[in-house]
């Protein structure tokens, strides 16, 4: 167990959710906005170990050819429900223990390390909420053969604007859903250098003037993220992930409790700071499967492509496509 000294800080509740808040609405902007509404970060309460919700399925075939001249029956269609289910993961903060001694020791204001404690743990806080995403996105879309792009045999493999369209191709009709892209920062560059080696039009000047590569239009989310690195492979294979509006959304759904202690009976007094909180996350087009991956699961089994099932009747209407690159 590691005890904090003298670089240490005692805990105030209302400066350190000062800075963790602050921190997390700015993460939050981040997504939401910058990802076009394609991974949502939202508060609101949920009960239980799921948060389920029923949907309408569509109906295929709902419009069909007439024949005036027949007096034959016809056979009626029934309109179903889907279910849809989001599963909550339970996080905990800490604990972190410093000694009252620390203080003394750097004669500072105690209020201004909680307030920094606050915007360590907020970034932390908003970094999981990202990673779980993801994790769970690239695996329900793995999971669907036709939503996947495997460029890795073409040419040199990595990501280019060709790999961006076919991926795209995969959405057919309904390709302008897609309004966001997800990928690590090696594709990303990968990306940055074939736009200029390509000579496309005006993109070589966007790319060394302009500062950004060429991405059909839609903004990039770049994340080291493990979610999208398979390592197994020699060399590493990236997944480049399409996202449509609303494709992710993780909702903290439960109050969050920072607990503050002093400890007694050591050499030194300290203080001692625990937290916990929970979220709960879904995708578009996919329900988590109670049976197979129960309640709050670990990261192997959030990454599991069977424990998404898609509830989606088409494709089209999920949250996005995936694409492999080296």
């Amino acid at each position: 167990m590691a005890i904090g000294n003298k670089s240490d800080f005692i805990i105030y509740h209302d400066e350190f959710f000062g800075g963790m808040v602050e921190i997390l609405q700015q993460n939050a902007e981040a997504f939401n906005e910058a990802s076009s509404g394609a991974i949502r970060l939202v508060t609101m309460a949920h009960r239980g170990d799921y948060e389920k919700e029923s949907f309408f399925k569509s109906i295929a075939a709902l419009v069909s050819r007439r024949d005036p001249t027949s007096t034959s029956g016809v056979t009626d269609t029934a309109l179903t429900q889907g279910e849809r289910v989001g599963v909550k993961l339970n996080r905990r903060i800490g604990p972190v223990s410093d000694t009252l001694d620390a203080f003394r020791k750097i004669a500072e204001d105690p209020s201004e390390f909680s307030f920094l404690l606050g915007q360590q743990i907020g970034p932390a806080v908003a970094i999981e909420y990202l990673n779980s995403s993801l994790t769970a996105l690239s695996a329900a879309i793995g999971a669907v053969a036709a939503l996947n792009y495997d460029h890795t045999a073409v040419g040199s493999g990595t990501l280019s604007h060709t790999a961006l369209v076919r991926g795209l191709s995969k959405f057919g009709d309904r390709a302008s859903r897609v309004i966001a892209w997800v990928m690590h920062s090696k594709p990303y560059f990968d990306l940055i250098e074939n736009a200029i080696a390509d000579k496309i039009f005006e993109e070589a000047g966007l790319v060394v003037y302009g500062g950004q590569p060429g991405t059909l239009g839609k903004p990039v989310i770049v994340t080291d993220d493990a979610a999208l690195t398979n390592t197994t492979p020699d060399p590493d294979e990236y997944y480049i992930l399409g996202l449509v509006e609303g494709a992710a959304e993780a909702s903290e759904s439960e109050q969050r409790e920072i607990v503050t202690d002093t400890i007694t009976g050591e050499e030194n007094l300290r203080y001692r700071i625990q937290g916990e909180y929970a979220f709960n996350l879904k995708l578009k087009g996919y329900t988590w499967d109670v049976t197979n991956g129960g309640a709050n699961p670990n990261a192997a089994a959030l990454g599991t492509g069977s424990n998404w099932d898609k509830v989606a009747s088409d494709n089209k209407l999920t949250a996005g496509i995936r694409i492999k690159v080296k």
